[in-house]
């Protein structure tokens, strides 16, 4: 069980004082679904593998009058009882990252669906096929996922799909010996009945991002969906802003090759890179005052030229700065960060 904490902060390598507020104004992309594909070991490690899951475990669900441990399910008493519970994986996922309808068919290709209470030499009621989730759309995707699996079954020769799919009532965690168990025992009893037969891969455009292996840029992963803070973002800062440092749209799939340490399940998330690698970001919505803060400390450092613009307001009297001024023919002032006119002389 991958254990991740999650840090809802600005993380600065630069020392800069940027207000974050309690709650993020942020759309978040985690969902929960839970398998059951005869032993949790093998789907446990299998999962946790998978680009896009946040964490993975062990556990029992689907039973009712059988206490939800290990000894209890394995009891012969309830090898065929129909109301014990199945050995599932409860996976938590970035739907940034990875679709449920991906995750179904990683679920289907890794076991054969088509065995009925047993995979392999597994046998028992504990080892069933089964989908359980909460979320109605996802039920819906089993569905229709399980129908394009039993089309490639059948032509391969294979018999019908067994894979209870329903609304999960309740998930109970296996016990802690149970999880990571192929991790700590890597040589662990847990084979893999797979049938072989896998859905047709669909190529995916790679989107090129050489561009932002060079200096400095900025990167705001946005949903694929709908998300109303990348909106209010887009409104108020992206579309005004004319910087010099490129301000570019990603989503959280489009990110090969930069080297990115904070998670992306939240959108906008808002990075500042240098050399295609994270200096520091933002998860959330940012105004257009703290994204100009965070834009001074990552293009002025800790200079002269931060202190003054976003601790003292002004040069002193007498400045080298002011000197240049008034020797400075008549035309527009620039401001550095924002790109924005400040005066015409």
């Amino acid at each position: 069980m991958k254990k991740i904490i999650y840090r809802i902060i600005l993380v600065c390598t630069i020392t800069v004082s940027i207000s974050v507020k309690a709650k993020m104004e942020a759309t978040e992309h985690i969902q929960k679904i839970v398998f059951g594909a005869g032993c949790f070991w093998g789907a446990e490690k299998e999962y946790a593998s998978i680009p896009g899951v946040i964490d993975a475990v062990s556990g029992y669900s689907d039973g009712n009058g059988v206490a939800p441990n290990y000894e209890a399910i394995t009891e012969p008493v309830n090898k065929n009882n129909p109301n014990n519970h199945a050995e599932v994986v409860e996976v938590t996922f970035n739907t940034n990252e990875i679709s449920v309808e991906e995750l179904i068919r990683h679920f289907f290709e890794g076991h054969d669906p088509t065995q009925l209470n047993r995979q392999g030499n597994d046998v028992g009621t504990q080892y069933r096929s089964i989908i359980l989730t909460t979320d109605e759309k996802h039920i819906d995707a089993a569905k229709r996922v399980s129908d394009e699996y039993q089309l490639l079954l059948t032509t391969a020769g294979y018999g019908s799909i067994t894979t209870v799919i329903k609304a999960l009532e309740e998930f109970h965690p296996a016990e802690e010996y149970h999880q990571d168990y192929l991790v700590k025992n890597p040589n662990g009893y847990c084979p893999i009945h797979a049938t072989g037969i896998r859905f047709n891969a669909e190529k995916i455009a790679e989107v090129d991002n050489s561009s932002l292996l060079e200096g400095k840029n900025i990167v705001v992963i946005e949903a694929e969906d709908y998300c109303p803070y990348c909106e209010k973002f887009k409104k108020d800062v992206a579309d005004v802003y004319q910087g010099t440092i490129p301000l570019t749209f990603r989503l959280a799939t489009e990110l090969k090759g930069l080297d990115i340490k904070t998670p992306t399940w939240a959108t906008p998330t808002i990075l500042f890179l240098e050399d295609g690698k994270e200096v520091f970001a933002n998860q959330g919505y940012m105004t257009s005052e703290v994204f100009y803060q965070a834009l001074g400390a990552f293009k002025l450092g800790k200079s002269e030229a931060y202190s003054v613009a976003f601790n003292e307001g002004t040069d002193a009297r007498f400045c080298k700065q002011y000197e240049i001024f008034k020797n400075t023919p008549d035309g527009i002032f620039i401001d550095k960060l924002s790109g924005a006119v400040l005066f015409d002389t």
